[in-house]
């Protein structure tokens, strides 16, 4: 049987036309839409799931040294699906370097398997993405 461990509980309002603001209790917001400057909702999705993945790697590799580069990079295609589109494989790709010291050749090192890991067990949001997960939708 599975507890709910944590609750996330997020808001948004429409900006003007096409234009949103998503934010949480802390404060913290993020701006989406459709037009020019804004990130799609898809492609907000595509940096969570970047963002996730991204902190697992990055937690445990600075401890051992600070990387030179760190860059990551998410792409899903969309596919139709008799008329309604859904995302089909979405790949993400590190690129990350490290100096070459003993310390950042052990950060170096580490990447494959704390990818491995987040896909397989720290990444909640590609782990939701990756199982058949409800979703309800209601009004009032």
């Amino acid at each position: 049987m599975t507890e709910v461990e944590k609750q996330y509980d997020v808001s948004m309002s429409r900006v003007h036309s096409r234009h949103y603001r998503a934010s949480n209790a802390s404060g913290a917001s993020i701006e989406f839409g459709q037009g020019e400057g804004l990130m799609s909702p898809v492609e907000v999705l595509l940096a969570a799931i970047m963002g996730c993945s991204a902190i697992d790697v990055d937690v445990v590799t600075s401890r051992r040294s600070e990387p030179e580069r760190f860059t990551v990079r998410a792409q899903g295609d969309r596919i139709n699906e008799s008329g309604a589109s859904r995302l089909g494989e979405i790949r993400v790709h590190f690129d990350v370097s490290f100096p070459d010291t003993p310390e950042g050749r052990q950060a170096q090192a580490m990447i494959p398997r704390l990818i491995q890991l987040s896909k397989e067990v720290d990444c909640t949001v590609s782990r939701t993405v990756e199982h058949a997960t409800p979703v309800k939708f209601t009004h009032s």
